[in-house]
């Protein structure tokens, strides 16, 4: 059949995927070899997509070998209105923050049952963080994702329960109650706390930005070292968040 491989139930564009899929912030770059074994498919078949995806510009090759996504695939992803929005919108919020904390400001948005870190501001100075623009957070264990988490349905709070809450450090809430708890606390104040759930070291708060129909569009948080007192950045937080949520509507 036209369109298709001699893999029944597979297409070409579903391969194409699988190669593109393959790439992610842990595996930034990958060899012919890597591309097979992650993606399924036969080292032959790899080298001819990838050879494709380099002469349209999704993939580039580096001076040792391997693999990367193209520029063509981030000029295609800039154009994301919801990303793009707000993140013109969040950056001089987000500045201002860094400007007054030099601590790690990210702005992130709901991305299946986690929060995809669309933006972020640091330096050499602030805590080191498992974070990184494209990267995912789990929602139960930082800051941003109780923000998103918290002004969410109900069926996502169930959802992320369901899956199993990871324990990623001794601090992390991992009983569905507390987690519930927390995240009232969080409706009734507007602001959600971090305290070493994530890495130990670090503590963050967050806020979320709604739109006018009250629905979370994002969250925006701080992640500082933990003897920072988080409570006196709240304010800050909140406000730069209730001033993204005015310019992007």
């Amino acid at each position: 059949m036209a369109g298709r491989t001699n893999t029944p139930g597979q297409t070409v564009s579903r391969r194409l995927l699988s190669v593109l899929d393959c790439f992610d912030v842990a595996h930034p770059a990958l060899s012919l070899t890597e591309v097979a074994t992650r993606s399924g498919l036969p080292v032959s078949t790899a080298r001819r997509l990838i050879g494709e995806l380099c002469a349209w510009g999704g993939l580039e090759r580096l001076d040792d070998g391997r693999y990367r996504v193209g520029m063509r695939l981030w000029t295609i992803g800039s154009l994301a209105p919801r990303q793009r929005g707000l993140r013109e919108a969040a950056l001089p919020f987000m500045h201002d923050l860094f400007q007054a904390t030099q601590e790690n400001i990210q702005l992130t948005v709901l991305e299946g049952t986690q929060a995809l870190c669309i933006d972020k501001i640091s330096s050499s100075k602030a805590v080191p963080t498992m974070t990184h623009i494209g990267g995912r957070l789990p929602l139960h264990a930082t800051g941003v994702g109780k923000a998103i988490l918290a002004f969410s349905d109900k069926e996502l709070l169930r959802s992320v329960a369901d899956a199993g809450l990871a324990r990623m450090t001794p601090h992390t809430i991992t009983q569905p109650g507390r987690l519930a708890a927390a995240l009232a606390e969080v409706r009734k104040t507007g602001v959600a706390y971090c305290y070493e759930e994530m890495t130990l070291g670090a503590v963050s708060v967050a806020a979320p930005v709604l739109g006018l129909d009250g629905k979370v569009r994002a969250a925006l948080g701080i992640v500082a070292h933990s003897r920072a007192a988080v409570d006196r950045l709240a304010p800050a937080v909140r406000a730069a968040a209730l001033g993204i949520a005015r310019w992007t509507g």
